[in-house]
């Protein structure tokens, strides 16, 4: 289902944002991601430079390699392309997230390492969405828990709605589930 035709407009940038997952033969799991930023024109930058149309102002990538817990193992960060001299200094920050889980809260595990001056606009944005990537890649990952919880999917979009038809279908043990509730503190 297409969009519907545009008013009349000018290309002013273009973003491409682009993910891959793998599985490595050693058992663990990896997602790349790379973010480019071009103008359809030339550019000035005060103080910084000049840029060609489509020459890439933004050129990123992050690989990340996690386990079957989703435990981030390894970050691998590099910056072919940047505006401005202080980008690559947060490189090494970006080792903070090594040991953090692709999880619930992931957005906050980012802002709490990386946020601010700490880390990237560009690549804290790569990181966002690389969760849903790597969840999307590792087998298993929308399987039900050892513990007997749901897959962490589930409630979080309204095909993934307990009481809807898909996780009635896919998940029947999981329809109509409700989290248990809190244990009162005396």
């Amino acid at each position: 289902m297409p969009l519907p035709t545009p008013a009349a407009r000018q290309p002013m940038h273009t973003r491409r944002v682009n993910y891959q997952g793998f599985r490595r033969d050693d058992g663990l799991w990896e997602i790349e991601g790379e973010l480019h930023d071009s103008k359809p024109f030339d550019i000035d930058i005060r103080g910084e430079g000049r840029w060609a149309a489509h020459e890439p102002i933004h050129h990123m990538w992050i690989r990340v390699t996690y386990d079957e817990a989703m435990v981030i193992r390894d970050i691998a960060v590099a910056m072919d392309a940047f505006p401005h001299e202080p980008c690559p200094g947060i490189l090494p920050n970006m080792q903070r997230m090594v040991g953090e889980v692709l999880g619930k809260g992931w957005r906050h595990t980012i802002q709490r390492h990386l946020g601010n001056t700490e880390g990237c606009t560009h690549l804290r944005e790569l990181l966002y969405n690389l969760a849903t990537a790597a969840m999307q890649t590792r087998a298993g990952a929308f399987s039900p828990r050892d513990d007997g919880r749901p897959p962490p999917h589930l409630g979080q979009c309204v095909s993934w709605d307990f009481d809807g038809p898909v996780v009635e279908k896919v998940y029947p043990m999981f329809f109509g589930w409700r989290p248990p509730a809190a244990a009162k503190s005396n």
